[in-house]
């Protein structure tokens, strides 16, 4: 095989396509459909609560014409970090809807699931043997952070795809994986160079995004060769430079040549960018180098509490002139009313118009702004109070005196009634460490299944 084609829809399974970009990607006939289904971005609260990360509507849109074009042609449809997390209530959500489709459209599915659960006690075993260690600034980990740990997961390389693509499947469901494996597996299982396919899928697994003007929900190909790979969008309003996918290639990354991941690192020093047109790039030179122990990402969260918002704004150019005060006033008393429980409540001001996104860190110069918008976050032991001290923090601050103060009716406007919302639990992450293994199968399970149908 000295030519592999890979069509990578979507930047997540679940944001939607373009029309035309389906129609094409299609018609260039691919070896592969690859999707991410996942990601840690959103927190730890999809992989705390079991919830999906996208909607099952729009999920459901999304597979059910990659489904019929994957049966149609031949190949397989790839997803990866199934129902966002990727953990065991998040695989099966995704294989409940692919197999609701297969019964609605008539489709005979071969499939195999690939699960990425770790039981608790083979991490508390790798705990005691010194084969876990934090990744990045995760403090070590203890056997009393191991208990309240929830679902736990393992990010899989590409030696659980390869093992999956053996069993010619129409289908592959993952759990939690590494994010080019759904493109690279299928070039690696065909003798293509690991680093080259690695690099291909760290450019697809976006979708569009790799193009300008770039987009999260449309459609990417990728031809791969036995020296490189060219990189296309399929929408005819969208272009790849030699600028954009160069700069997807250092996209969530903490070193810009080498991206470590399971097994190995990819080592893109000597990668080169070309434009072969003015919608298409040649990748080359990008290696894969594969590590002396084959280390897996560990992911785990935890309840945190339960979270009360309430969204106000400010008019008031004197209060927003003095509302550093003011809201460090409101804070004292309120951790005066709370008593010996306010080391166990979070109380959080984001005030957006001032420094809602970079805290600390924004640079507050010129005149202030003519309205800020505020939102009051409580995180505390229970629902209750959490939902009794955000209440106190609006109701002091609505009728709080500042300096120059007119109006007393009330300090802030709020969008909704009620005006306090209750958001339920929250999350934290509990396990974000490297545990060393035998091998990049362990430990991964595959299961096979079928759908009946006529097609």
């Amino acid at each position: 095989m000295d030519e592999l084609r890979v069509f990578a829809p979507t930047a997540m399974l679940g944001y939607g396509y373009e029309e035309v970009s389906l129609r094409e990607g299609l018609r260039r006939a691919p070896h592969v459909i690859a999707i991410d289904a996942g990601s840690t971005d959103a927190g730890p609260a999809k992989l705390g609560s079991g919830k999906p990360s996208v909607s099952r509507v729009a999920t459901k849109k999304d597979l059910v014409p990659l489904l019929r074009a994957g049966k149609a042609q031949g190949i397989p449809v790839v997803i990866g970090s199934a129902g966002g997390a990727g953990a065991a209530p998040h695989v099966a959500w995704t294989l409940d809807i692919v197999r609701e489709i297969a019964a609605e459209e008539g489709l005979a599915l071969r499939g195999v699931t690939i699960w990425a659960d770790v039981p608790k006690a083979a991490v508390g075993e790798a705990l005691a043997e010194g084969r876990l260690r934090p990744l990045g600034p995760a403090p070590e980990l203890t056997a009393e952070d191991l208990a309240a740990c929830g679902d736990i997961v393992a990010q899989m390389g590409l030696e659980p795809f390869l093992d999956a693509l053996e069993r010619a499947p129409d289908v592959i469901v993952a759990g939690r994986s590494y994010d080019p494996c759904m493109a690279a597996a299928v070039a690696v299982r065909h003798g293509f160079d690991p680093g080259l396919a690695l690099h291909l899928g760290k450019i697809v697994e976006c979708g569009a995004l790799c193009a300008t003007p770039g987009s999260g929900s449309d459609g990417i190909f990728a031809t791969l060769r036995r020296d490189h790979f060219d990189v296309e969008p399929l929408n005819p309003v969208r272009a790849c430079t030699r600028r954009s996918v160069a700069a997807h290639t250092f996209y969530e990354k903490p070193h810009p040549f080498h991206l470590a991941g399971p097994g190995g690192m990819l080592d893109l020093a000597d990668a080169s960018f070309e434009a072969l047109d003015a919608r298409t790039v040649r990748v080359r030179g990008s290696r894969f180098v594969p590590s002396e122990a084959y280390e897996l990402k560990l992911e785990s969260a935890r309840p945190a509490g339960h979270r009360t918002i309430c969204l106000a704004g400010i008019r008031d150019p004197r209060m927003i002139r003095a509302l550093d005060d003011s809201l460090e006033r409101v804070r004292q008393r309120a951790l005066g009313y709370l008593g010996d429980e306010g080391a166990a409540t979070s109380i959080t001001f984001r005030r957006y118009g001032l420094d809602g996104v970079l805290g600390a860190l924004e640079a507050r110069e010129g005149p202030p702004p003519r309205e800020v918008g505020l939102v009051i976050d409580v995180v505390s032991r229970s629902q209750a109070r959490a939902s009794a001290v955000c209440a106190f923090l609006r109701s002091t601050l609505l009728h709080l005196d500042y300096p120059g103060r007119v109006a007393t009716a009330g300090n802030l406007a709020f969008p909704f009634s009620p005006s306090d919302v209750d958001c339920g639990p929250v999350y934290e992450f509990a396990l974000h460490h490297l545990m060393r293994v035998e091998n990049g199968r362990d430990p991964f399970a595959l299961e096979d299944w079928t759908t009946g149908g006529a097609a």
